[in-house]
């Protein structure tokens, strides 16, 4: 799915720094990866969604291993789950991209100890104009 464009990766990743507790390297945990990620490659969706749905922003970003292309793997998949789960189809614009990449930037920032999956879903919804639900439609 090519949700964000390459420039709303880099807004979006520009301003990721936001980790509130910076360890040592020293200290440095070791990289967290979820089961179903063993023997798959970078690009595959393979974090469990129970995973990623209940991390903050700051668990989601330690969780990636603090790497920017796979913490962005997660929260294309987290954008594939929203989708599904309001019956939504993700616009696959540039533009598009850049205005949730900018919107989960800012959020992510804000508030680093939130749900990723609630900044996430909210985006989605900001960009994308939701159908009128069926039992909606028939009582017009």
């Amino acid at each position: 799915m090519k949700l964000l464009s390459g420039t709303a990766v880099a807004l979006l990743f520009g301003g990721l720094v936001l980790a509130p507790a910076v360890l040592p390297a020293q200290n440095k945990p070791a990289e967290i990866q979820p089961k179903s990620a063993e023997g798959k490659t970078p690009t595959q969706e393979h974090w469990d969604p129970n995973q990623i749905i209940t991390a903050t922003v700051h668990q989601a970003w330690v969780l990636s291993g603090k790497d920017e292309r796979t913490f962005f793997e997660m929260v294309e998949q987290l954008a594939d789950i929203c989708a599904k789960n309001r019956g939504i189809m993700l616009p696959e614009s540039e533009a598009a991209g850049r205005r949730m990449g900018e919107y989960i930037k800012h959020a992510a920032a804000a508030d680093s100890d939130q749900l990723l999956y609630a900044i996430v879903d909210k985006a989605v919804l900001m960009t994308v104009k939701r159908p009128d639900h069926p039992v909606t439609a028939a009582k017009k």
